[in-house]
């Protein structure tokens, strides 16, 4: 008679050492890329709003330049 704990799919193998290892670098690299992500979505969204056709004077340390 089978017992009532042993059902669905049965025992599920779990993951060796180098199957976790590749889940950890996909998952360290889908968090740096959701970063940068999330950063640019940041950046554009609070960088001023210029014209594209002005053209900004050009830097200089010298104020009477």
């Amino acid at each position: 008679m089978r017992s009532g704990y042993a059902r669905g799919f049965g025992l599920v193998k779990t993951p060796n050492a180098r199957t976790q290892a590749q889940r950890r670098r996909l998952a360290v690299l889908c968090a740096v890329v959701g970063l940068a992500l999330a950063s640019g979505v940041v950046g554009s969204l609070t960088a001023p709003r210029t014209p594209a056709s002005s053209d900004p004077a050009p830097f200089s340390y010298y104020p009477h330049e």
